[in-house]
């Protein structure tokens, strides 16, 4: 392949990393405070729970799925465990634990009924979502406040300057752009949306693979509601209101696809700090929060926008990549003595 080529398709790959340095420079000459380290380790701990969302969305996404109910998990996990461990009298390491169980057992749930029903995954997780947003209006009317501060911890707690979300959310990336970019079983989640049907023939159990995706993507919602809940020191009823749409916009800015198969975590966290400074820039230049929230919107818009322009770009480069090969195997076969360069000329 050409070097040009490959040039494209990086660019491609990790546009959402050229966005985030443009928009880093646009801001930090023209928006007020922006360079200043408190903002910048604010933006970082304001994007510690959209990150972990926007990761476990990706993940579904590169199956080929979608998950609605991950905004509702982040406020039905922590609801459902603080109330079990009023009633029953649960130390809060284990009301962590019981957070991370209920988390991982709906993501089961959504990617078991998935798999067994062969049904919409859009539809199917709508409903899951409905149904706890409900419960969690019907068991926490008020919030439950004044949690203990080991629940808390990962949302309240510092490590010198550094807020220990924003430490949980560099560690978690970590771990999970080294099992997608090092291991075969992160490269089964990219065959299994890129092509099921093949991923299953080849021997992967493609249902499997879906239903992980799934239970990821409910343990890192169980984890952003500790993170929410840790950092308003209470349980509320909204906890995650609209979140799962920005997911959607960040994982896709990251390079996911509503085709499946593509995705990396490195991209996602690039489309994580891109909304991340865009809501802190608006803050700070004052904008009404009605325009925020129109902003957020186009940005959702731009997202799909970016996810077909760049299907389409790269569908493009890679065909005329096979053209540029088909007529140098053309040209070799007419000259097999190799006395002609691939531009017609004497060697």
């Amino acid at each position: 392949m050409k070097r040009s080529t490959k040039i494209q398709l990086a660019l491609l790959n990790n546009l959402v990393w050229v966005m985030v340095a443009v928009f880093f420079l646009l801001n930090a000459v023209f928006t007020p405070s922006f360079l200043s380290s408190r903002n910048l380790l604010n933006i970082l701990f304001q994007s510690a729970t959209l990150g972990l969302m926007v990761l476990g969305q990706g993940i579904v996404m590169m199956v080929g799925e979608l998950d609605l109910s991950m905004e509702a998990t982040l406020a039905f996990a922590p609801g459902l465990a603080i109330l079990l461990g009023k009633a029953v009298g649960l130390p809060a390491f284990v009301c962590i634990l019981v957070t991370l169980i209920i988390g991982t057992a709906v993501g089961f749930f959504n990617g078991f009924c998935l798999v067994k029903l062969k049904t919409n995954s859009f539809l199917l997780t709508m409903s899951t979502q409905i149904v706890m947003r409900g419960l969690v209006l019907f068991l926490v009317p008020f919030s439950l406040a004044k949690l203990d501060p080991v629940y808390t911890f990962l949302g309240r707690g510092k490590i010198g300057p550094l807020q220990v979300a924003v430490l949980a959310l560099v560690i978690i990336y970590a771990a999970f752009e080294f099992l997608f970019r090092k291991t075969t079983v992160g490269r089964r989640f990219l065959l299994t949306g890129g092509n099921r049907s093949a991923a299953f023939i080849s021997g992967i159990r493609t249902e499997r693979v879906v239903i992980y995706a799934f239970i990821l993507a409910g343990l890192l919602s169980a984890v952003a509601g500790l993170i929410t809940a840790g950092r308003q020191n209470a349980v509320s009823n909204n906890m995650g209101s609209g979140l799962v749409m920005m997911a959607f916009a960040g994982a896709i800015l990251g390079g996911c696809s509503f085709n499946g198969g593509m995705g990396k975590p490195i991209g996602m966290l690039g489309g994580t700090l891109l909304l991340g400074m865009l809501d802190n820039a608006l803050t700070l230049n004052g904008v009404d929060v009605n325009l925020v929230s129109a902003t957020k919107g186009a940005l959702i818009f731009l997202a799909i926008l970016l996810d077909h322009l760049r299907y389409r770009l790269t569908a493009w480069i890679m065909h005329r990549e096979n053209i540029r090969r088909l007529m140098r195997s053309v040209e070799v076969e007419k000259d097999p003595a190799g006395t002609r360069t691939e531009g017609g000329q004497l060697n």
